[in-house]
């Protein structure tokens, strides 16, 4: 690639880490080139989920940096950043396995459920997702939630269904929630996904992170014995903890699929001649791609400042959900410049940028959409809330 830049890090963000941390944020950025780029478009082109990087993510031991292993938040942003800029699905389980699953289990769960539980998950033996998305419920889940969980002798039964999670037809566990009827309160469930009565079909035809295996999930009398349920997983405002955190490591995500379409758009504005130059020569690409990276340094100046914040415990919901809104909204900015840059080109997922355009959808709408986040903004700043 030609230029300065060759990582797109135009600020320095990573000259903030330590010598330790550089050495694990290049360790993810040399196996991100040698094994998920190689994959990632044909895996997207066939829906299909890579199983066979599952052990190759344990051995880079990358879950967990910051509660797990006591790393910064700035490096695990960049961590996430640097899998999304490979590949969006891959991150996407990677942020879902070790944010809102093990998230829930570190933040809602006993003593007892951590030690059960996250050593299997942070060496990635087990896996997990999260189920809150319902076929009727998305933004407004939290007051129109439909699957419930009933108390009974020795546990609890949960009937209802869930959509748009995550890898459910493979996963070991899902963090169901689910409104009990007798308080009206939500709670939190592991359920193991052999349990009788537990379902997960693969959505077809999506156009975003495709090789992520977003599932339809149908819960038909499940039983759930006490010890499964998260215990302090006891009503939304508990749930909102795990949400929290989630929209900072989305806000990383579109950091990292701004770098993404950085790079392609570079590496194929080098390369390709009209009218006898390079179009990386010409000044409307040249404006194009240094607005690309305006976006990308503006998006990481606020993750990086939410970092610093959270590691000093001191950043809260509203923050996070106007880094979400933001940085989302920039990269979609971002994506769409670098498939102008590539003509007609950007749109075949053999040159990678019509995936990356596409795989940004999913990242403006999930865990919040742009709007939701926005009307959080909005009601820390005027004392009114504009929805329920």
């Amino acid at each position: 690639m030609a230029g300065r830049y060759p990582n797109g890090d135009f600020y320095d963000f990573e000259g903030e880490l330590s010598t330790e941390e550089k050495d694990i944020l290049y360790k993810v950025r040399d196996w991100t080139q040698r094994s998920v780029l190689p994959i990632a478009v044909d895996h997207w082109n066939r829906a299909e989920f890579p199983h066979q990087l599952l052990p190759e993510i344990a051995e880079l031991n990358i879950i967990s940096l910051v509660r797990g292993q006591g790393r910064s938040r700035l490096l695990a942003g960049l961590v996430a950043a640097e899998i999304h800029r490979a590949d969006g699905s891959v991150g996407t389980f990677f942020s879902g396995q070790d944010g809102l699953f093990t998230g829930s289990i570190e933040l809602l769960g006993s003593d007892e459920q951590k030690e059960r539980w996250l050593s299997d998950l942070y060496a990635v033996r087990k896996t997990g997702v999260l189920a809150i998305t319902e076929p009727e419920a998305g933004s407004d889940v939290a007051q129109g939630m439909r699957t419930t969980a009933q108390k009974v002798d020795g546990g609890w039964v949960l009937n209802g269904a869930k959509r748009w999670i995550g890898n459910a037809t493979f996963s070991d566990y899902v963090a169901v929630y689910a409104r009990d009827p007798e308080d009206e309160q939500v709670k939190g469930f592991i359920v193991e996904t052999d349990s009788e009565g537990y379902t997960a079909t693969l959505m077809e035809n999506r156009i975003a992170i495709r090789a992520v295996q977003n599932a339809d999930i149908t819960l038909d009398n499940v039983f759930v014995p006490d010890e499964n349920k998260l215990a302090n997983a006891n009503s939304f405002k508990d749930i909102n903890k795990v949400f929290k955190s989630a929209r900072s490591t989305v806000g990383w995500q579109a950091v990292g699929t701004q770098m993404g379409a950085l790079d392609v758009a570079l590496n194929y504005a080098d390369e390709r001649l009209q009218f006898g130059k390079k179009i990386s020569s010409f000044q409307l690409n040249q404006n194009k791609l240094a607005t690309m990276q305006g976006n990308l340094v503006a998006s990481e100046s606020m993750m990086a400042q939410l970092a610093r914040m959270e590691d000093r415990g001191t950043a809260n919901n509203e923050q996070s959900a106007l880094a979400k809104a933001f940085t989302s909204k920039l990269m979609r900015e971002t994506v769409a410049l670098g498939r102008e840059v590539m003509g007609g080109n950007g749109l075949i997922s053999d040159y990678r940028m019509a995936k990356i355009f596409n795989d940004a959808e999913a990242i403006y709408s999930y865990e919040g959409t742009f709007d939701i986040n926005q009307l959080i903004v909005g009601r820390a700043l005027t004392g009114e809330s504009a929805f329920v």
